[in-house]
């Protein structure tokens, strides 16, 4: 039996600057692409979450640049972009849990 057989995929993790600089260290979910904008987005959670954010799952729009090095996050500001956003992520979460994923 080999060894990578039993190990699970390493967690995609990405440093996000804090309001004071500081990086805090975060695990990438998923990551989709919303058909009628070609916008993408990016479902994060804190590595080391503290009691207070445990559940806390942080959405963001993203690019790369061409070469896929380069990644620059955007909030979601937008009230309607959020709704798409939500509604989305819920649907991959669902089918994630029917095992269609």
């Amino acid at each position: 039996m080999t060894d990578h057989n039993q190990r699970e995929e390493e967690p995609e993790i990405i440093y996000i600057p804090d309001e004071d600089g500081n990086e805090e260290e975060f695990e990438v979910i998923c990551t989709f692409e919303v058909d009628d904008t070609e916008k993408k987005y990016m479902m994060v959670v804190p590595v080391e979450a503290n009691e207070d954010d445990s559940d806390e799952v942080y959405a963001f729009r993203y690019e790369e640049d061409e070469n896929g090095e380069d990644l620059k996050l955007f909030p979601i500001e937008d009230e309607e972009e959020w709704k798409i956003v939500e509604e989305t992520f819920n649907t991959l979460v669902a089918e994630s849990e029917d095992g269609q994923l």
